[in-house]
């Protein structure tokens, strides 16, 4: 038995994996780090919550430690051996979590960049299972990224790469987590997404993702929330058809919050694209995650 851990910019999920990705439980706890400061008490924070998860999944399901076989880690920034890395919404410069979790455990402890994992499960049991040229999308508190070419994973051998999150696409605009200014995850992200919907279109400070979702789904041919979508795409149109002309892809799969749109955003954005690629012939298939929130987990333990 795998235990798969996803660890994201807002959330913190474990999941206990079986043959052919089988996801048969997993627990989940979002987390809030904007009012922690220190980077120790951050790597506390997150092994408290992973121990308290894998503990609650064995004992639920009859497994023990004994059991585990493999812990696989899906991790955004550049994470390099045992260690993760430059996790910048997370203020995390760089955390040995492998080398604890192996001592803790007593097994083997893989560890990948969340785009990467997310990517490989989706390609192998998800959406883009058919294609051999395609790109995964993730669109969440950032933007994650996975590209296959021939039907194998892109891996550049310095660091993870293809980080489209940060590619600039507006000079001198939005200010990213990075220090950079105009990455595409400032304009493309479902956190700021959010974040802009509950100030332009009036809802209260403390609406959450879902209720956001369904006051856009309800009045989505109101001319304020329409013009507000609109605009968002038009930003992750020119990003995506960067990526597009690069690439050539058979298809683009999107995970993540974006996800959860894709009756609204998929076709409006397929119709922008048409006049942002650079050849006319190219036809790419926009796709939503099939395995949605759960594809880092599955990836992880096939890393």
């Amino acid at each position: 038995m795998k235990i798969g851990i996803d660890i994201g910019g807002s959330h913190i999920a474990c999941g206990i994996v079986e043959k052919n990705g089988n996801l048969i439980a997993k627990e989940t706890r979002d987390i809030d780090i904007n009012e922690i400061k220190e980077e120790k008490r951050t790597e506390n924070l997150i092994m408290n919550i992973i121990d308290n998860e894998i503990k609650t999944l064995l004992e639920e399901h009859d497994y023990t430690i004994g059991d585990i076989s493999k812990i696989g880690i899906s991790v955004p920034g550049s994470p390099k051996g045992s260690r993760i890395r430059n996790l910048v919404n997370l203020n995390i410069k760089e955390f040995d979590i492998g080398k604890v979790l192996e001592e803790k455990y007593n097994t083997v402890v893989k560890i990948k960049n969340d785009g990467k994992c997310a990517g490989i499960a989706e390609k192998q049991y998800g959406s883009l299972k058919k294609y051999n040229d395609c790109i995964f999308l993730c669109l969440g508190t950032g933007v994650g990224s996975a590209v296959f070419l021939n039907g194998e994973l892109l891996e550049p051998k310095q660091n993870p790469g293809f980080e489209f999150g940060h590619m600039i696409i507006e000079k001198n605009g939005n200010s990213c987590n990075c220090g950079k200014k105009g990455c595409f995850e400032t304009y493309a992200s479902m956190k700021r997404f959010k974040a802009r919907a509950i100030k332009e279109l009036n809802l209260e400070a403390n609406t959450e993702a879902e209720e956001v979702q369904n006051y856009i789904r309800k009045n989505i041919e109101k001319e304020k929330v329409k013009k507000f979508v609109d605009e968002y795409l038009e930003n992750v149109s020119i990003g995506i058809a960067n990526i597009i002309n690069i690439f050539e892809p058979e298809a683009i799969a999107f995970g993540g919050s974006f996800s959860y749109y894709e009756d609204i955003f998929l076709p409006i954005l397929d119709e922008k694209l048409k006049d942002r690629i650079f050849n006319k012939d190219t036809k790419v298939r926009l796709l939503p995650a099939k395995l949605k929130n759960d594809a880092g987990i599955i990836g992880a333990t096939e890393i």
